[in-house]
């Protein structure tokens, strides 16, 4: 295997910079360039020289880390150097020099971690989103997976199937004759570790905290939606006329409410046409409305789609109109009713959003999850072992997707690239 090597801070300049090696080389790389490395685990402060020339390159604190006791599971060598871009050039292109060693690619030595064991594939998960997080609320989601969280709950289950399935193969070998799964309490206790994975599911998701909660503006043309988007949004994202069908494609406004992140939608106005363009507009507004997360509906009342965070509003309050029971009287004009529409949104889109630090599962976990609770509910429903083994064989096959032991190379990749290069 290569030893790799890359900047691992920030670009400089920078008061500091971390220059790290990894891989079976990185000792003998540390000391070409910086002598006699320290005990592992412990600093001590060299003369870097360039191994061809022995020119003085910098002064700089060395620390040593022994594999498989470290961060990818190889042998480090760390330089924490001065962060001039001469000084981190000129180490660069010095270790570029030395045979069997490569720059990195991005995300490879988290990659190392991984395929060594040092970290499975949620927490590589947590750590891209750690560093991709925005927001107060995205970091402490991201630790929370980063830290093993949802590892360590996952081989609590991964225990508990491994003794169902080691119950089904006993009794498939030695339960009585007339004995079923149901009378050793087999069933249910697969339906039991089911109902367990099933209250997991149902717990706000990780993609509405990282990419906004989708709160879509709908109704028919004219209902004032474009304005209403520009009143929320304080500037004019929108284009307002008096002419119906104006809004013929969706605009999407991120904005951050009270903290929450949210992608304000406006749509076409919902109605028939002949108008072939403003047809794709309403189809989108259409679908649109039906995977909203909150949903601001400006048309009649009985014309309101079926949703299940719903706010309705009437729109157009500083004009002398009959309140429509139930909604929220607005004026995008004189702002009236704006603070508790607003206050209505946030309450709806906290709604979707993990609590503090608890762990949301993404898109990828979550189906994994749902595999192996389907797999446990089969299980629960049936009484013969043979059929029982199997579907606990299929729901250990799941975990294994899940933290990444087996079938998942298609993920890796794409998971990988979203890392930067040194990490």
């Amino acid at each position: 295997m290569d030893t790799i090597f890359a900047l691992s801070s920030g670009r400089p300049p920078a008061a500091i910079s971390v220059i790290r090696i990894s891989g079976p080389k990185a000792h003998e790389a540390g000391e070409r360039i910086a002598g006699l490395l320290p005990e592992t685990r412990t600093t001590a402060v060299r003369e870097l020289r360039h191994p061809a020339t022995g020119e003085l390159l910098d002064e700089a604190l060395v620390l040593r880390f022994d594999g498989p006791a470290s961060s990818t599971g190889e042998d480090i060598v760390e330089f924490q150097c001065h962060g001039g871009r001469a000084v981190v050039d000129s180490l660069l292109s010095a270790l570029d020099g030395l045979d069997g060693l490569r720059l990195a690619e991005p995300g490879e030595f988290t990659r190392r971690a991984f395929e060594n064991g040092r970290i499975d594939l949620t927490e590589a998960e947590g750590l891209a989103d750690l560093i991709e997080a925005e927001t107060e609320s995205q970091r402490k989601a991201a630790l929370a997976l980063a830290e093993g969280g949802l590892r360590k709950q996952i081989a609590g289950w991964q225990e508990r199937l491994l003794g169902l399935s080691a119950e089904a193969e006993r009794a498939i070998d030695y339960a009585e004759e007339g004995e079923d799964a149901a009378d050793s309490g087999l069933s249910r206790d697969c339906g039991a570790l089911a109902s367990e994975l099933s209250e997991w599911l149902s717990r706000p998701r990780v993609e509405p905290l990282k990419d906004g909660v989708r709160v879509v503006v709908a109704g028919p043309p004219n209902a004032g939606k474009s304005s209403l988007i520009n009143a929320i949004a304080g500037q004019e994202r929108a284009i307002v006329t008096d002419i119906p069908g104006t809004t013929r494609d969706h605009i999407e406004v991120p904005l951050a409410l009270a903290g929450t992140p949210i992608v304000l939608t406006d749509t076409a106005g919902l109605r028939e046409t002949e108008d072939q363009v403003e047809a794709i507009g309403v189809a989108r507004a259409e679908s649109l409305v039906e995977s909203a997360d909150v949903l601001i509906w400006l048309g009649e009342p009985d014309s309101t789609p079926t949703h299940a965070r719903l706010i309705r509003v009437h729109p157009k309050a500083d004009l002398l109109s009959e309140v429509h029971a139930g909604a929220i009287p607005v004026s995008s004009l004189t702002g009236e009713g704006l603070p508790a529409l607003l206050e209505a949104v946030g309450e709806l889109a906290k709604s979707m959003l993990p609590a503090g630090d608890a762990i949301a599962l993404n898109r990828r976990q979550a189906r994994h999850i749902g595999e192996a609770a389907d797999a446990l509910v089969h299980a629960a429903k049936t009484s013969d072992p043979v059929l029982i083994a199997e579907d606990l064989r299929l729901g250990r096959n799941a975990f294994d997707r899940l933290t990444g032991r087996a079938g998942v190379e298609d993920v890796l990749d794409a998971l990988f690239s979203r890392f930067c290069l040194g990490k």
